[in-house]
């Protein structure tokens, strides 16, 4: 127990990530009920799904789950409502500055936490009343700022005094334990969850993600100031000819348009957007959420251990 568990009611400090077209009620449900804190992505849905989906959640698990908003929607206001009107108790932003919704969440009970890629921003957050942040270095998939967690992070606990959240690289129980040795409270996980049994994702995508190797991802759409970390394929390839090119910023997000969608609910693969982390290159098999938090959990707890041995010196 740490103040993320205490703040939030969940057993073990691991987030689900916020997947656009991916995270739904299924895998948002089965971390939870795992001892995590399972996460419905809004993404671009309208008001109406996230409803539905929270219901259908609820259904499954009894325990702390919540909702994230990517404040770029233009369904934004729509899922802001619902989220009071349903009274969900998490709530995590990506895309923008919650500052205008937090105050009505959190007068209805909502922990707050918004997702940072910098000191300055997270810094913004916490002067705005944000009960944690998640901070996100470029090891991460999909949308990503400039920085790795590894240098992010501590930095980010240096400058706040609310709870940090680390995201971006943690592929297992190394990675967990170093976010905690970085002055992080708990870890948010994406790529990892993609490959769980209750994850909806199409099976190629998951297929893409257990065939991918170390180098195998790749940030496009660094010429339009929203870099997008994706697995290598047909589709990144022609996105980065066009920015060499110099292609106008509007063309290339027609053509990227609907990618993401393309490949995580139709299963294209090839010019679909596989967005996922760096830690692709780790993730070889299909699991259930549970037993992918017992991994984390079990090899943070032996890392640990061997640790206290190792650092059994006088200075």
């Amino acid at each position: 127990m740490n103040r993320v568990c205490e703040m939030l009611g969940i057993q073990y400090p691991i987030f689900q990530g916020a997947m656009a077209w991916i995270a739904n009620h299924a895998i948002a449900a089965a971390v939870s009920e795992a001892g995590g804190l399972g996460i419905i992505a809004a993404g671009n849905a309208p008001g109406d799904w996230l409803r539905d989906e929270i219901r259908k959640c609820r259904a499954k698990t009894s325990k702390p789950f919540g909702v994230n908003i990517m404040l770029l929607s233009p369904y934004a206001h729509e899922i802001a409502d619902v989220i009071l009107e349903e009274n969900v108790s998490i709530v995590t932003t990506g895309a923008g500055n919650p500052a205008k919704y937090m105050k009505a969440w959190q007068e209805n009970g909502t922990k707050v936490i918004p997702l940072v890629p910098s000191v300055a921003l997270a810094r913004r957050m916490e002067q705005a009343g944000a009960d944690a942040v998640v901070v996100e270095g470029c090891e991460a998939g999909g949308h990503i700022g400039e920085l790795t967690t590894m240098v992010l992070v501590p930095q980010v606990v240096d400058a706040l005094k609310i709870p940090v959240i680390a995201a971006g690289g943690i592929g297992d129980g190394r990675g967990f334990a170093a976010s905690l040795m970085l002055g992080a409270e708990g870890i948010q996980v994406g790529t990892r969850f993609l490959l769980a049994n209750e994850c909806e994702v199409h099976q190629n995508y998951k297929d893409k993600i257990i065939k991918a190797g170390d180098t195998d991802t790749v940030a496009t759409g660094r010429s339009t100031g929203h870099p997008v970390r994706t697995i290598k394929n047909k589709m990144t390839r022609e996105f980065l000819k066009m920015e060499k090119e110099g292609v106008s910023i509007e063309e290339l997000e027609k053509f990227g348009a609907g990618a993401l969608k393309n490949a995580a609910v139709d299963g294209d693969v090839t010019t679909g957007s596989v967005m996922a982390g760096q830690i692709a290159g780790m993730c070889n098999k299909e699991q259930s959420a549970q037993e992918i938090i017992n991994d984390y959990l079990t090899e943070l707890k032996q890392l640990m251990d061997k640790g206290s041995a190792l650092i059994d010196f006088e200075i």
